[in-house]
């Protein structure tokens, strides 16, 4: 159906053109009548915008409204040719000519108030909304009805007072009409012209309310629908200084964009960035005016105090002059002025970042500068919602969340710290926007990195205090439970062998016998204190003896590469401590025969890998203790370990440690 009312539109222009070019200038102005083909073209243009969007959602209303009206549109255009044509030749049809052109060409009134309901999903609003918009089309028909069934005489004089043109008189105008009398035709008439402006008010407003409400895609249709509504007002206002022979240019002007944005609004939003389409129409058409305006101000001063000094082309030039230093001046600043209020700050991409740099440097609290980040992009990029997550546990959000959002990942140095969230928008961003979000995003990635460094230092300096009152808990219980009480029982044993010894040498004897043993495990327990502060086998046999006695019933090789003389004493206790529970994990869990591990150091950094031939980790095996335990231990001197499988068996652990010559902890 949409191609039958293509090839319509289609066949209507050079049909319509031939019958142009044989009607007399003289006699068409007489009729009042524009060319045809202008209305051939745009209905033609109207229906390809219907092909266009029934071609990707073919039950749309709106692809369907301009297929019919295009078609329409395109015979009422060769319906006014005709009538031209066959009123200066007096040919027949010249009666069923004016009734489609005259009578029935009215209805397409309807195709403005339809286009605003309908647009952009093809449905009417819902509610009271519909009720007021069914309402409104009422009004906007009533016209259209009324001049079909009215005579023409009564319609003549009510619209365009003044007599009939002569070529019109012998033409039978009335073939459908309703016998009313004149003054009921009258009255109908002027109502139904008065309903006209008045059925337009709901449109307006359903279209306004639909845009307030709308976000991502909706939000960039309707855009579409604004620059269609700005471009159709400049034709307007543009055109209507123009002599009337230009009207009909002017109106094909503006019904070919408003297809066009139409159906791009429809099929393909993100066509190109509608803002700065918007932003730029926006500029022109203001420095147009401004233009104009000037040049009117300019030739009137000129007149008024040069007086017949000058003739009217001298004071064109004078005029042309002002007006092009005048709009050199004016031109940067309008454009920067609109742009801002139409795509916000991200028009001037240094003063964003630059602005960001500056706000973020003056706030000292963490939550506060991702609350300036996030209202910095707000701000710049016009959208409605903009939120800054760090670490999957802080959300900072400026604006109302929608219900779909999409997000970037921030990322410092390859590493993953936060994301900004967005509104799930689908329109393309322009190249300049992608480099100014880039460079925002590298702004966020350096507050939220700053932000996570400034958390993990708090939360590593609590867990130093804690641990360190852990450690001073353990000792007093240890020296007060353990030493204190054996210590007292020895003095008090070597008290009594004193008073013994004087009755009884044997019984003495036997006493301090057992103070010896008493002292013996006190030593023991001396011993185990300071094995748990610093392993004694690093200070006896160096860090390489020490792993290789940690498993002396396994199958166990140490290798060493560099020099591993000379480490910081924290580097080998955490080397060590690590090596210890892998290779307790080895013994516990990985039915082993054969470990080895690696010492390396080179470049600073020390090195320790343990591998295995035993079973490996399971595929869904959670993080134990002593896992978590290895890589705290590597974290806290600010290295890493990881655990994974070893090919083609068995299990690797691979721990970097910083081992330059001084390390602060």
């Amino acid at each position: 159906m949409r191609k039958v009312l293509f090839a319509v539109a289609v066949a209507a222009l050079p049909a319509a053109a031939l019958i142009d070019v044989r009607v007399p200038a003289a006699h068409r102005a007489g009729l009042v009548l524009q060319p045809g083909a202008f209305d051939a073209l745009a209905g033609i243009a109207l229906a390809a915008a219907g092909m266009v969007v029934l071609g990707r959602f073919p039950r749309h209303a709106l692809g369907r409204l301009m297929s019919v009206f295009g078609a329409w549109w395109a015979l009422d255009g060769l319906a006014s040719s005709w009538l031209a044509y066959s009123t200066f030749e007096r040919l027949p049809g010249d009666s069923a000519a004016f009734l489609v052109y005259q009578r029935l060409g009215a209805g397409l009134l309807l195709l403005l108030p339809l286009l605003l309901l309908l647009f952009p999903d093809g449905r009417l609003p819902t509610g009271r909304w519909r009720v007021v918009s069914l309402v409104s089309l009422g009004l906007t028909s009533l016209l259209p009805l009324a001049l079909i069934a009215a005579p023409s005489g009564i319609a003549q004089a009510t619209s365009e007072p003044g007599p009939l043109p002569a070529a019109l008189q012998s033409v039978n105008l009335d073939l459908l009409y309703l016998p009313l009398p004149d003054e009921v035709w009258t009255v109908v008439l002027r109502v139904a012209q008065l309903c006209v402006p008045l059925s337009l008010v709901a449109p307006f407003a359903v279209v306004v309310r639909r845009y307030r409400g709308s976000a991502g895609l909706d939000r960039t249709r309707l855009r579409w629908l604004v620059w269609a509504g700005v471009v159709d007002l400049m034709v307007m206002l543009t055109f209507r200084l123009l002599p009337g022979s230009w009207t009909a240019i002017g109106l094909l002007i503006g019904v070919v964009l408003t297809a066009a944005a139409v159906a791009v609004g429809v099929v393909r939003p993100e066509l190109v960035d509608v803002d700065r389409l918007l932003g730029g129409t926006v500029v022109y058409a203001l420095l147009l005016a401004l233009t104009f305006v000037l040049d009117l101000v300019v030739l009137g001063s000129v007149g008024q105090f040069l007086g017949s000094r000058l003739n009217d082309g001298e004071r064109l030039v004078i005029a042309v002059f002002a007006v092009a230093i005048a709009y050199a001046q004016l031109r940067h600043r309008l454009w920067r002025l609109v742009r801002r209020w139409v795509v916000g700050d991200r028009d001037d991409p240094y003063h964003v970042v630059s602005g960001l740099a500056e706000r973020l440097e003056a706030t000292d609290d963490t939550e506060a500068q991702l609350l300036t980040l996030a209202r910095t992009v707000r701000r710049a990029f016009r959208s409605s919602y903009v939120g800054v997550e760090i670490t999957d546990a802080l959300l900072v959000e400026d604006g109302e969340r929608p219900a779909e959002t999409r997000a970037l990942p921030i990322a410092y140095r390859g590493e993953r710290i936060g994301r900004l969230v967005l509104p799930a928008r689908v329109t393309r961003p322009s190249s300049a926007d992608e480099r100014l979000l880039a460079d925002v995003i590298r702004q966020a990635a350096a507050a939220a990195r700053a932000v996570h460094l400034a958390e993990e230092l708090q939360r590593g300096r609590e867990r130093i205090v804690s641990a360190v009152e852990d450690e001073r808990r353990r000792l007093r219980r240890e020296l007060h439970d353990g030493l204190g009480p054996t210590l007292a029982a020895v003095a008090a044993r070597i008290d009594m062998a004193r008073i013994t010894a004087r009755r009884s040498g044997d019984d003495a004897d036997q006493i301090l016998g057992q103070a010896r043993q008493e002292l013996t495990g006190l030593l023991a327990e001396v011993r185990r204190l300071v094995h748990g502060l610093r392993p004694p086998a690093l200070d006896d046999v160096g860090l390489v003896g020490a792993i290789r006695q940690l498993a002396p019933d396994l199958t166990m090789t140490v290798e060493e590469h560099g020099d591993l003389t000379g480490l910081p004493a924290a580097v080998e206790v955490a080397a060590y401590r690590i090596a210890a529970e892998a290779i307790t994990n080895v013994r516990r869990h990985a039915h082993a025969t054969t470990c080895t591990v690696t010492l390396t150091r080179a470049d600073g950094a020390l090195s320790v890998e343990i591998t295995d031939d035993g079973v490996g980790l399971p595929p869904a095996a959670a993080t134990g203790v002593g896992l978590l335990s290895m890589r705290e231990r590597a974290a806290e001197l600010g290295g890493t370990c990881q655990v994974g499988p070893h090919e083609p068996r068995g299990t690797r652990v691979w721990t970097t440690l910083p081992a330059r010559d001084e390390v602060t902890v």
